[in-house]
């Protein structure tokens, strides 16, 4: 019996044990009953001067994430997650922010290459009923990013309630891959909850040592979906937004997909795979063929680390009855300059500490702890002491050199902003940094494991003008602590 063949039988022999109101463990098709939400594409406002500006506002509200439960979330522009924003290389943007919530927040760009101070890091805060309006020009490849809050200690808490969308970058010199929004080009948010009784997210989201391992599985705030497709090939924008889950994505026929794009752009060429893996932040696109009338469900497997416990059943994808042609994959999909290391280039080493600390520090938003010049390209070497971290970057791309001397997959291969950091591992990055200088407000880099962000795995950097390095003040006014 081949691997598809056996996971088919799986499958089927899965089909008497689907449990209650929980996400399936086991393929039961009959259990996904809920059609999947597609985020609203989010219309702005032109200015006369092309500027493209986009309105959101967080806000709390009530939403059924167990049908027939209506409980209280947070959103933006409505009651759970928000809309996708969409925007063009050389796009001029602005977005308004209005914090309707009763506590200080923030919104923070996540993959996007833009000045320090609009970058919505801890020290842009948004207090309640106050409104923040970063601006900036769009200049970098096509990709898939998102936006999510990120105020120092209460992230984890925020995100959990359900602030977090996508932010998709459209680039004109792109190849033809599937792009009619919610027809052939879907974005896919997972995230997971511990559901109480009458349907509302419980637990504390820092607790335990890596937080909330959910048992309820969500795309896009929906739980048990489906999605009806009727074309050919689906290009899925998919997102790891939980707050600590690792997820190994396949289906359960054990079919071949193609990756197309990693965190920060498209790679070279489509990768076949038949699983994916992404911790929590990355990304991935792929492009999935379908044949008319199938079922198919999307799943996580359990792999070998603490937060990716269980199997569950994501996503039942039903094909309609006749399909519209798709074009077939492009060979070549982008030219991403590689990013070569030049000679003496500098290494700087980062060792996490338990699921509080950097080189044995806790963040401490009055320090700046590494001073970067503008335009550089750095090696970072994290070195893992203990159990599963990542490692996410404000500003940059990097791609991954080797995780303990092994080269990464094919699939992850291309520019990333955040990368799996198994444990007692150490994994090279080469990262190029962007030319926004700015001394005095600084970029995050940190564990993407929303419970150690919060606890202190996280740390600060400012891009200066060449040659002023050891000019720049390592303390923040008006910070302490």
């Amino acid at each position: 019996m081949n691997r598809r063949q056996f996971l088919a039988t799986a499958a089927l022999a899965g089909l008497a044990s689907a449990c209650g109101s929980s996400t399936p463990r086991a393929s039961d098709p009959a259990a996904f009953r809920t059609e999947l939400r597609v985020p609203p594409l989010l219309k702005p406002e032109v200015d006369k001067d092309g500027t493209r500006t986009f309105a959101l506002t967080m806000q709390r509200g009530r939403s059924e994430i167990l049908p027939g439960r209506p409980v209280e979330t947070w959103g933006f522009n409505g009651p759970h997650l928000g809309p996708t924003i969409r925007a063009a290389r050389g796009d001029k943007v602005r977005v308004t922010v209005a914090n309707r919530l009763d506590e200080a927040s923030t919104v923070h760009w996540h993959g996007m290459r833009l000045p320090a101070r609009m970058d919505g890091g801890p020290h842009q805060t948004i207090a309640p009923g106050a409104t923040w309006s970063p601006h900036w020009t769009i200049d970098q490849p096509a990709a898939t990013s998102w936006y999510h809050p990120h105020p120092h200690g209460a992230t984890a808490r925020h995100v959990y309630r359900g602030l977090a969308g996508m932010f998709i970058i459209d680039d004109r010199t792109a190849p033809g891959l599937p792009a009619a929004y919610g027809v052939d080009d879907i974005p896919l948010i997972l995230q997971d909850k511990n559901l109480a009784e009458d349907g509302s997210p419980s637990g504390d989201p820092l607790t335990g040592t890596f937080g909330i391992l959910g048992d309820h599985m969500l795309v896009n705030g929906v739980h048990a979906p489906f999605l009806n497709v009727r074309t050919e090939r689906v290009r899925f924008r998919v997102l790891n937004g939980s707050n600590a889950r690792m997820y190994h994505l396949t289906f359960a026929d054990g079919r071949t997909f193609h990756v197309v794009g990693n965190d920060a752009g498209l790679l070279p060429a489509p990768v076949p795979v038949d699983e994916v893996s992404l911790t929590p932040g990355e990304r991935v696109e792929v492009v999935v063929t379908f044949t008319a009338g199938e079922q198919v469900l999307l799943r996580t497997r359990s792999g070998s680390d603490d937060i990716d416990e269980g199997d569950f059943d994501l996503l039942k994808i039903v094909a309609a009855p006749r399909l519209a042609a798709s074009p077939g994959l492009p060979d070549r999909l982008a030219e991403p300059a590689p990013i070569v290391v030049p000679p003496g280039a500098r290494v700087r080493r980062f060792r996490l500490n338990g699921h509080d600390a950097i080189n044995g520090k806790e963040m401490d938003m009055s320090r700046i702890d590494e001073v970067v010049p503008a335009g550089a390209t750095e090696i970072w070497e994290i070195e893992n002491t203990v159990y599963a971290h990542n490692f996410h970057i404000h500003e940059v791309a990097f791609q991954v050199l080797d995780v303990d001397g092994e080269k990464p997959p094919a699939y992850a291969s291309g520019h990333k902003d955040t990368v799996y950091v198994p444990p007692k591992s150490t994994v090279r990055v080469a990262v190029r940094f962007g030319r926004f200088t700015d001394p005095a407000t600084p970029y995050m880099y940190h564990c993407h494991i929303l419970r150690h962000e919060d606890s202190g795995m996280m740390g600060q950097f400012v891009i200066v003008e060449p040659g002023t390095e050891n000019q720049v003040p390592r303390t923040i006014a008006g910070h302490h602590g």
